[in-house]
């Protein structure tokens, strides 16, 4: 997945104060679930964005993956777009890279 790397100095930059630290926690809590890791992988190898086909690459029930996405949403991971009749879904990177930043600055 292309996107700007992060740098030693803005790794360094990073303070772990306990609101860092609970950001950390809230967004490694919502990848704790397999399909919501699976979720991301489906986003992030497709450009544009997807609707109902996640259930069917899931092969979960529809209120199952609205809930994933519900969490990874809330978490900033995913982006939503009401394109009526259907809501479109795709990855945010910058969601991703900030997660790297903390773990790498862990």
């Amino acid at each position: 997945m292309p996107g700007k790397c992060i740098t030693c100095d803005e790794i360094k930059a990073i303070s772990f104060d306990e609101a860092t630290e609970q950001e950390m926690a809230s967004l490694a809590k919502a990848l704790a679930h397999p399909a919501r890791i699976r979720l991301l992988r489906i986003l992030a190898s497709n450009n544009g964005c997807l609707g109902s086909d996640l259930v069917g690459q899931l092969g979960l029930a529809q209120s199952t993956v609205s809930e994933h996405l519900r969490i990874l949403k809330a978490a900033g991971f995913v982006h939503a777009e009401v394109q009526h009749p259907r809501t479109c879904f795709s990855l945010k990177p910058e969601a991703l890279e900030r997660l790297k930043g903390l773990l790498v600055a862990l």
